[in-house]
């Protein structure tokens, strides 16, 4: 029996599962474009058994369908769906960022028979589109499913397996505890990167130094602020309520380190970097999370014409594929370094071990 899965986005993550699902056995991936343009790119790509324009061709006999389109679109599909004849046992899921005003509108909009489990793959990419896809980019990250609690547990395990294929590691999570927990760990950390970048920016104007100094440390703890607005504006407002709750903690934290430097505290001020850095340190490594990761290393080079040219020769001789190179004119704690920059963890190591060869000091 052939088990149908209907991909709506096939982008950096729709995509990327119908690259982990296709050509497995009694598996077809129909992948769906709302764009003459996408469908195209879609196709030569090869990541989809076959590739519509039609919803209803998409979902016709479908047994899953995925969409992995936007956040602020996830609620608009769902009504299109209510209107097409989906087949008994149908499981539909998501990928997006928020989980509770999804399954909230999913449970409005429930057809009898078909079934809707949430889910969020904590992987990603600094590319986007069906051009970067790949079958590894959830390999070793968490896949998150948030199935309501009236969806049979046999449709839950269905969904599961059949994510076996992307080996990401699955995590059962309630969907309002979900949007807590990722409003925290994600959510949050992009707000006051953006705010912190905008409040330099604010100072740049008055003295370009700020932005000439703001090489090296501040550029890297920032990165995530260069993140997708539109669709960062729309994660935002669809997990409103936690994030005001965390932006009201947070203010609490700043305002404790106000209280220490106005009094002083030197104590206090150690007391709260040991506690940081005593949980920080507990933190897992070596696996994908809410954040996409970032593959660095960083090399001490004198900064010279051509040297840009010599690393990239020798690791492009050891086809070790890099994307992005910058010599940093400043950083404070590592004073004349080149950066590399890596798409995959693996390629990151590859490239340090040739380099120390090499006799170059190399830091992660």
């Amino acid at each position: 029996m052939t088990t149908k899965i209907a991909i709506f986005g096939v982008g950096l993550i729709g995509g990327s599962l119908a690259l982990c699902f296709k050509g497995k056995p009694g598996i077809t991936v129909v992948g769906h474009a709302h764009r003459p343009e996408s469908l195209t790119r879609m196709e030569e790509r090869d990541v989809v058994d076959v590739a519509t324009l039609s919803m209803e061709e998409a979902v016709q006999d479908a047994d899953f369908i995925f969409l992995c389109v936007p956040v602020g679109k996830l609620e608009a599909y769902l009504q299109k769906l209510t209107g097409l004849p989906l087949k008994p046992g149908c499981i539909v899921t998501d990928v997006g960022s928020t989980k509770a005003a999804v399954a909230a509108c999913a449970a409005a909009l429930a057809s009898p028979g078909v079934y809707f489990i949430g889910g969020h793959p904590m992987a990603g990419s600094e590319r986007s589109g069906v051009e970067a896809a790949s079958t590894l980019l959830f390999e070793n990250a968490y896949y998150v499913l948030t199935p309501p609690q009236d969806v049979p547990e046999a449709a839950y395990l269905r969904l599961a397996e059949l994510l076996t294929y992307t080996r990401a590691q699955i995590v059962r999570v309630d969907p309002i505890m979900h949007d807590q927990i990722v409003g925290a760990i994600s959510h949050l950390p992009h707000i006051i990167a953006v705010a912190l970048v905008n409040q330099v920016r604010g100072y740049n104007e008055d003295n370009e130094l700020y932005r000439m100094l703001a090489a090296g440390g501040f550029r890297d703890i920032t990165r995530i602020a260069s993140s997708d607005p539109i669709i960062w504006r729309d994660i935002l407002l669809s997990n409103q309520e936690v994030l005001l709750g965390l932006l009201k903690d947070w203010n609490r934290e700043i305002a404790g380190f106000i209280q220490l430097l106005e009094e002083r505290d030197g104590e206090g001020i150690e007391q709260a970097f040991q506690t940081a850095n005593q949980f920080r340190g507990e933190l897992p490594e070596r696996r994908k999370g809410a954040i996409t990761s970032s593959f660095d290393l960083y090399i001490d080079v004198p900064d010279h014409p051509g040297i840009i040219g010599q690393i990239a020769t020798e690791l492009g001789l050891r086809h070790i594929n890099l994307s992005n190179m910058q010599i940093i004119e400043s950083r404070e704690d590592v004073p004349g370094v080149m950066r590399l920059s890596f798409r995959q963890e693996t390629e990151m190591e590859r490239g340090k071990t040739h380099l120390q060869s090499l006799g170059y000091t190399v830091y992660v």
